[in-house]
């Protein structure tokens, strides 16, 4: 009987949770792309050609087959670009973000054992292999 009661009581409070939840507690779903669909059928329409190929490859298509489904993949796929192209030529270029700047290297080195030359600064010579300073 106790475990009835606890069973019930999980499932009251997980119904009463889920009723209660308030909508500012959930987090804002992340944005969608406008050109998201046209990528992945940009990427369908790719894997179709590379298994178009391989299939004609292997001698399972006809060159006549091979030749329509190609083509007509192929004006798909130009389709679907040239409206992403246009989806993205509406859309506000972003401002580019400030590039990393690479560390500096250190001049010019030699070795102090073996006296080899290196552009930059290592832990161990590369002709001798002992520790540098």
């Amino acid at each position: 009987m106790s475990l009835l009661f606890v069973v019930v009581l999980v499932v009251a409070a997980t119904t009463i949770f889920t009723l209660f939840v308030r909508a500012k507690d959930v987090p804002p779903p992340e944005p969608v792309s406008p050109t998201r669909h046209l990528e992945e059928r940009k990427a369908t329409i790719y894997e179709n050609l590379k298994d178009l190929q391989f299939e004609y490859r292997l001698g399972k298509l006809s060159d006549a087959d091979y030749q329509q489904t190609k083509l007509t993949l192929q004006k798909e796929l130009a389709a679907v670009l040239a409206e992403m192209e246009k989806i993205g030529a509406a859309e506000p270029v972003p401002a580019p973000t400030p590039a990393r700047t690479q560390p500096k290297r250190a001049a010019a080195i030699d070795c102090p054992h073996c006296g080899a030359h290196f552009d930059h600064a290592m832990k161990f010579c590369g002709e001798c292999g002992k520790a540098m300073a």
